[in-house]
């Protein structure tokens, strides 16, 4: 079986070589020459544990190939996804320009049927735009060549995309018509083989599954997010909250960790695109758009403790601050939390001090010269009056405390994810802040 991946972004480049992996002929299309010469030389412009090692293993195998020639990459397909970005507008709403130039070009070059299948996170309606577009550019050319369309959005979550797609909860297929869902089976026997479950449905439902899932986990995450400010207040332990109800079988213990708000390129933007589908529509989100309210707020919630310790005053004083991506395991910086913190810190006068793993190159290119870059941990911290952990790096788990003791000038901890004990951070010591907690 052939298909086609249009666009090499995180969705296109982890879906393309995760069916390669399976056996199956893929050809990876994309329109920035420099970024598929170093694909087809195995280097990959992402970080994505295990993508590269995979990528050049399927290429040797001569499973996986790259090009920017449309053309050349959806000849023979039977199926074509397009994967290509749909950045947020000034409104939120889903920016589909990719989308349709790919689907005209679709429309230029098929030659015969083909399932045309939207991976990219598009809103209700996307599929019915795309079958348009193919279909006048076929009508053009004074043909009558049949194709279905398909949509089966992504669930990948950075730093563990391949386990997510080789052994997802289920896979998510809207279709209409049952010739294109012979076909999704096929593609997808090596899953159903394993027991992956996979849940046909119409095209409009699949579309909005994928904004409504993001919008669910983001609502959970604003909403210990909030649980926690109110301990704060009230002199209570977020972590006893959270066990106490996590234990409830109908609520569940995941995605209820407080910390400094959600990030990334997913739940930002989704969240976003379903207000404004809704508002499209005539229909209020109040609950989505709260969630969004609370999750700017919880982005500002360090910096007010950090404000507060130092009594309004930050002038002079140096912040170091570990982790800059939005999670770890990734060196996406889009919509982290460390991004509001620095600007903020810096408009109060103070210095701040940045390590992270991964992300650095990404910080220095947005920053510049503004801040000050470590190459290891420590090194972020000499002379700094405080430690703000934004981003729970495994390697952040077990710090040296005598350490830390003697290089910084202060010693303080504003842990923004929960990840120390606050007493044993005191019996050292320092003085400790953390989200929601006693």
């Amino acid at each position: 079986m052939k298909i086609a991946v249009i666009g090499t972004g995180y969705v296109g480049l982890v879906t393309g070589t995760c069916f390669a992996e399976t056996g199956i002929k893929v050809t990876c299309v994309d329109v920035d020459a420099e970024k598929v010469k170093l694909l087809r030389n195995g280097i990959v412009p992402i970080y994505e544990p295990g993508l590269d090692i995979m990528i050049r293993r399927n290429i040797e195998k001569s499973n996986l190939d790259f090009t920017t020639d449309i053309r050349k990459g959806i000849e023979g397909a039977e199926v074509i996804f397009i994967a290509v970005g749909t950045p947020p507008g000034d409104d939120g709403s889903a920016d589909l320009k990719n989308v349709k130039k790919v689907a005209s070009e679709i429309g230029k070059y098929i030659k015969k049927y083909c399932v045309v299948v939207t991976k990219s996170t598009v809103p209700v309606g996307t599929a019915e735009i795309v079958r348009t577009v193919i279909k006048k550019e076929v009508e053009k050319r004074n043909l009558k060549i049949s194709f279905d369309v398909a949509s089966n959005p992504e669930f990948l979550k950075e730093g563990s995309a391949i386990d997510d797609f080789l052994k997802p909860e289920r896979i998510v297929i809207g279709i209409d018509s049952e010739k294109a869902e012979e076909i999704m089976k096929k593609l997808y026997m090596p899953f159903l083989l394993n027991n992956h479950p996979i849940l046909f449905m119409d095209i409009a439902s699949a579309e909005i599954t994928k904004y409504a899932a993001n919008a669910m986990l983001a609502t959970r995450i604003s909403f210990i997010n909030e649980i926690a400010n109110l301990c704060d207040i009230l002199g209570a332990d977020v972590n006893e909250v959270r066990r106490g109800i996590g234990s409830d079988s109908r609520i569940g213990n995941k995605f209820i960790y407080p910390g400094v708000g959600y990030g990334g390129s997913c739940f930002p933007k989704d969240v976003k695109a379903l207000i404004k589908t809704a508002n499209d529509n005539g229909y209020e989100l109040n609950v989505v758009k709260a969630t969004e309210r609370a999750n700017e707020f919880q982005k500002t919630i360090l910096f007010a403790k950090i404000k507060k310790h130092f009594h309004n005053n930050l002038n002079n004083k140096t912040i170091g601050l570990w982790g800059l991506s939005f999670k770890p395991h990734t060196d996406d910086i889009r919509e982290a939390s460390s991004l509001v913190l620095i600007d903020l810190l810096m408009k109060e006068g103070a210095s701040v001090k940045v390590y992270d793993p991964v992300a650095i190159n990404e910080i220095k290119s947005l920053m510049g010269n503004k801040i000050v870059y470590a190459d290891e941990p420590y090194a972020a911290l000499e002379n700094a009056d405080a430690l703000a952990l934004i981003t729970e790096w495994p390697e952040f788990r077990m710090p040296d405390l005598e350490k830390l003791g003697k290089i910084m000038r202060n010693k303080v901890i504003f842990d923004g994810r929960n990840i120390y004990n606050p007493e044993e951070i005191k019996k050292a010591g320092f003085i400790y802040y953390g989200i929601g907690r006693r």
